[in-house]
């Protein structure tokens, strides 16, 4: 009894187990077929994606060109940066103590940046420049006198990769860097040759880095102050001294004297050389003394230039003799010609003796001058001898 007692219960005890079971399994499996169907209010459930080697019902692709992008900058203009985020917009010059910070921003994208060449060969570190969103910007640290000089930006007209300068629209300014030591910018050089060519301006670059020094011109030998009355000669402090029209009188060895308080500096020599420099290239006329020459008998041609007085001038030849070697034989020439302006007169003379049938043909006379080469010819015929006649 006690037996049979004991496995009614373990019996009872198995099925309520089975009952439990089933009970914890029917509810897990309602409530996954809930989630399943439940969504978010307002939100369609994803769809599908489609498996790797089934079709879809997507057209293919359209493939559109992307249009060339022409970027122009508005106005561009100049802006000196400060400290604590200030911005002031440059004139024509500006000056910055040497040992400053220089930061330039240009309204533009892209632009780019010129500066003194002693910079661009200098490659330091000290300057940087940086294209951001809608400027460039160019920073120049630990500054001294010999960075004195001109800085341009120019706004870039692009079409896709290719950009070009838009020199139209570039902005400028003359930045000064006033040294207590160096009223001059440095030079290496100790003189340099300038020539002075008529009716060219010379510019004598003596450039100082204060915009307080005062400039004076000399003369070397024999020592004199040069007259600066700003019509023959004048000054600017962007670029030193400009002698507008040249003359022989203006040559010589000249150098630049700058004073500030006590200090005062000489500049480097300029030795001028004076040219005499043509206003246009030669016009040549060429003349023969006969278009028609008889075998033996003598030829000249001649090849005048009328010209400023002073001007040198060139002559070379070309003629049918050469094919066998006759030596070149002329007579040069200068004489002044009778005027108001002081005028000459080149002229090169070709003479030919003893003309034989090989010296037919073209002569062509070239002249030469500083600005340039004219060329100009002339066709010559020779003629047999007569035949004497029979008595």
């Amino acid at each position: 009894m006690p037996l049979a007692n004991l496995s009614g219960s373990k019996g009872r005890l198995v099925l309520s187990a089975l009952l439990f079971c089933a009970v914890i399994f029917e509810l897990a499996h309602c409530q996954k077929d809930a989630q399943e169907q439940r969504t978010t209010p307002g939100r369609k459930p994803k769809p599908s994606k489609p498996k790797v080697g089934k079709s879809t019902n997507k057209g293919p692709r359209a493939v559109t060109a992307k249009p060339k992008i022409k970027a122009t900058s508005a106005r561009t203009f100049l802006t000196q940066v400060f400290n604590k985020g200030k911005f002031k917009k440059v004139g024509e010059t500006i000056s910055v103590q040497t040992g400053d910070t220089l930061e330039l921003r240009c309204r533009g994208k892209p632009v780019q940046w010129s500066f003194p060449t002693y910079l661009e060969e200098d490659d330091d570190g000290r300057l940087r420049t940086v294209q951001h969103e809608r400027y460039g910007l160019l920073t120049l640290v630990n500054t001294t006198g010999a960075d004195t000089g001109e800085y341009s930006c120019y706004p870039m007209y692009c079409e896709d990769t290719d950009c070009r300068k838009e020199y139209d629209k570039a902005v400028k300014v003359f930045v000064l860097f006033p040294d207590p030591q160096e009223l001059f910018v440095p030079s290496s050089d100790y003189y340099e040759v300038i020539q002075l060519r008529t009716n060219w301006p010379t510019l004598l670059p003596c450039q100082v880095t204060s915009p307080e020094a005062k400039v004076t011109l000399h003369r070397e030998f024999p020592p004199a102050e040069v007259a600066v009355d700003g019509t023959e000669i004048s000054f600017n402090v962007k670029r030193g001294f400009t002698i507008h029209r040249p003359r022989p009188y203006h040559a010589g060895a000249l150098y630049c004297v700058a004073s500030l308080g006590n200090l005062r500096q000489s500049s480097t020599k300029y030795m001028l050389i004076y040219v005499n420099y043509p206003m246009a290239p030669p016009a040549p006329v060429i003349q023969a003394s006969s278009g028609s020459v008889t075998v033996g008998g003598d030829l000249r041609v001649s090849c005048s230039v009328a010209g400023e007085q002073d001007v040198l001038v060139e002559f070379n030849w070309e003629y049918p003799g050469q094919q066998i070697g006759r030596p070149l034989n002329t007579q040069e020439s200068v004489t002044p010609v009778g005027g108001g302006a002081a005028r000459q007169q080149s002229q090169s003379v070709l003479l030919v003796e003893e003309v034989r049938d090989i010296d037919q043909g073209t002569y062509t006379c070239t002249a030469h001058n500083l600005l340039g080469a004219t060329s100009v010819s002339t066709t010559v015929t020779v003629v047999p001898k007569a035949k004497p006649k029979k008595p």
